[in-house]
């Protein structure tokens, strides 16, 4: 049975200050391309997938459309409107900017645009998003991802383009974890568990770890900050090539993540929020988007749950309520 620490809520200061909750550390885990979807295993690898620790938490529901809205002892699930009234399929540049700065880029630009932000979008994220208001409040915030030396080489070659959040970490004037954090534990690998850095970036001394450890070691670095955030790029990838097969383990290790959080989570101090930009992996039947609402999970302690969804209905009410969360006294 999962336990979270923190949950039992004195009644009698509730019903006076319900509003009112103490200042809490945030770590964001954003889930590139992740919607919710049908509940249907020939295309779904969200209803294929092994996934019991999410289930614990969703009380026996699956990460799926039929099962949003849920608020549970542990977990609230909603699912929110990622395209803002704006016609076409929602993309990532658009998206992902959205989740940082609470505003509606897609309609203000007129579509939505992705995958790497073009200059319209990359204006909305130099000093407009979470990072940003973090340094300028002196709160402290870090991407928890590391990137290998290949991925600096590109940018600083102009081979390759920040896409959407480490552009957002740089403009705020914050570092990108190098190979250097990875090897000294104050990052993780884009895929948890490091085994990507020995077997498709040549590093073959790179620290392993299971998913359940990344996911203790992702509560331990997260209470280091106020606001932490971490990008799990690879589900999108799986949805664009249809990879039925490699999607389903994908979300296997990120069920064994969950794990480890919950087992490790500060839920006294902590609220962990799991969301995306669009809909993608969800449906195998097309390698492009979809119009499916994403999930915004959210985990911990119960009146801090209620009042970060309250009123939550698409991706631009995810900066703000973050906000509000870290920058209280």
């Amino acid at each position: 049975m999962i336990r979270l620490q923190g949950d039992i809520v004195d009644e009698s200061t509730q019903k006076d200050n319900s509003r009112i909750i103490p200042f809490m550390k945030l770590l964001f885990i954003f889930l590139d391309g992740i919607g919710l979807g049908d509940n249907d295993p020939q295309v779904n690898p969200l209803a294929r997938a092994e996934m019991p620790n999410l289930m614990r938490l969703l009380e026996g529901r699956r990460l799926t459309a039929t099962n949003a809205p849920f608020r549970g002892e542990h977990a609230t699930l909603l699912a929110i409107d990622p395209a803002l009234g704006v016609d076409g399929l929602p993309q990532s540049a658009t998206g992902q900017a959205v989740l940082l700065t609470g505003r509606n880029i897609p309609r203000e630009l007129g579509y939505h645009y992705g995958p790497k932000p073009n200059p319209e979008v990359a204006a909305y994220l130099n000093g407009e998003t979470l990072f940003s208001q973090c340094v300028r409040h002196g709160r402290k915030a870090a991407l928890l991802n590391a990137y290998p030396p290949r991925y600096f080489h590109g940018i600083d070659s102009g081979k390759r383009l920040y896409s959407s959040i480490p552009l957002a970490v740089t403009n705020a004037d914050l570092r990108l974890f190098t190979e250097k954090d990875f090897y000294e534990g104050r990052a993780l690998s884009a895929d948890f568990t490091g085994e990507g850095w020995r077997t498709m970036l040549g590093f073959p001394d790179a620290p392993l770890m299971t998913p359940q450890e990344a996911g203790r070691r992702l509560v331990s670095l997260a209470m280091e900050y106020d606001f932490s955030m971490f990008e799990y790029w690879a589900s999108d990838y799986a949805g664009h090539k249809q990879q039925m097969d490699t999607a389903v383990g994908l979300m296997e290790v990120f069920d064994g993540v969950m794990g480890g959080i919950v087992e490790s989570g500060r839920w006294d101090e902590m609220l962990v929020v799991v969301t995306s930009d669009h809909g993608n992996m969800e449906d195998l039947s097309t390698r492009k988007h979809t119009g499916a609402p994403v999930p915004a999970l959210v985990i911990g302690n119960k009146t801090a749950r209620e009042e970060f969804t309250r009123g939550m209905t698409d991706l631009t009410h995810i900066a703000p309520a973050i906000w509000k969360m870290v920058s209280q006294d």
